[in-house]
């Protein structure tokens, strides 16, 4: 489970009824959802959420850093809970399931100092693709 609520709340945000609801909608592990599938679902808890106060709340919790955007290809944007655990993704090209992998090894090491041209990298988001069980077995 994330720690999505206790890090909201540790930075003093204003935990509104709506601002909670959508906060455990998406606190959890491997959660990538839409912002489409959040209202649905911040709706089976509080039915009055608009889908609008949904994108803003979501559009807060990227700007506070407590949630990441995740854009697979064409797909919708994904929110992510998990923005304060290092990680990177797998993603199933047929039906966009995504799972949070934490794959051994320093992948910033990998990157010869030749191959940074200067840069000073601060990061590394590597993005893993293939089919999910489900999909490899239907095809």
């Amino acid at each position: 489970m994330s720690d999505l609520l206790e890090r909201l709340r540790g930075r003093g945000w204003r935990m509104t009824a709506q601002r909670r609801v959508v906060a455990e909608v998406l606190d959890g592990d491997h959660v990538h959802l839409t912002a489409d599938e959040v209202h649905a679902r911040a709706v089976d808890k509080l039915p009055e959420i608009s889908r609008a106060t949904v994108y803003n709340t979501l559009g807060e919790m990227v700007s506070l850093g407590e949630v990441l955007e995740v854009s697979t290809d064409r797909r919708a944007k994904r929110y992510d809970p998990n923005a304060h655990r290092p990680h990177h993704h797998l993603i199933c090209g047929r039906c966009g399931a995504i799972r949070d992998v934490h794959p051994a090894g320093n992948p910033l090491a990998d990157l010869p100092a030749e191959e940074r041209y200067g840069f000073t990298v601060s990061g590394v988001e590597m993005t893993y693709r293939g089919l999910c069980p489900s999909c490899a077995t239907a095809a």
